[in-house]
């Protein structure tokens, strides 16, 4: 399937889109998002957005709970909701109109606009296209359980990422049913359905449908 960063992103949906610039595959900007965000962070317009805090940028718009932990650096953008008790660990980016939910925590990580992690999520080392929702409880699982380097397995293809941290790189409007858990390396194709429940490895194809492994089906 095809799994490079246009066949996945519309990049004009995200306040992140200069980090794709000459990468091929989305994983390959996990290592920068970091550095990014500081310089993203002082460009920002301060009518707009204000640093409350060391490297923690909150657009003036955004509603966050006071009990969310928001540790740099980080941006939440424009008509974001952050609610009680999110936990966010730094790296992340939080897209316009995105919602991350109670008890969720996020690292590393950027958010398309309008993303929604609302119920007890953890999403890290990940990359969440515009309108992707994730079930509550689901989850992505950044690291293999032998502490090996994340390989990408896209049908017979093998693409070593040099990572040893990576979770997901959902697709524009993927739905994880709750209670999922995409394993390390997975990428989702756009406009794809997850199963809750399932347990999610490799590549999804775009405008599919996951109802177990080995059982893929066509979206109509």
């Amino acid at each position: 399937m095809n799994i490079k960063i246009n066949d996945l992103y519309n990049l004009d949906e995200t306040i992140a889109k200069d980090i794709f610039q000459g990468a091929t595959y989305p994983w390959e900007v996990l290592p920068k998002i970091k550095e990014f965000i500081l310089e993203l962070g002082k460009k920002l317009d301060k009518e707009e957005y204000e640093e409350v805090s060391e490297n923690v940028w909150i657009a003036k718009s955004a509603k966050v709970a006071p009990t969310a932990s928001i540790t740099g650096p980080a941006i939440i953008g424009k008509n974001a909701e952050v609610r009680h008790c999110a936990f966010i660990r730094g790296n992340a980016i939080v897209g316009e109109n995105s919602v991350v939910g109670n008890s969720t925590e996020l690292k590393n990580v950027i958010l398309f606009n309008n993303v929604q992690v609302p119920h007890y999520n953890y999403v890290g080392d990940s990359i969440l296209g515009y309108k992707s929702h994730m079930g509550a409880g689901s989850i992505t699982s950044n690291v293999k359980s032998d502490k090996k380097l994340v390989i990408v397995k896209n049908g017979e293809e093998k693409i070593e990422t040099g990572l040893k941290k990576f979770g997901a790189m959902v697709g524009d409007n993927v739905e994880v049913g709750c209670g999922s858990i995409l394993n390390p390396g997975t990428v989702v194709g756009k406009n794809t359905n997850i199963y809750p429940l399932s347990s999610v490895r490799g590549t999804i194809a775009e405008n599919s449908i996951y109802k177990k492994q080995g059982e893929i089906v066509d979206k109509h």
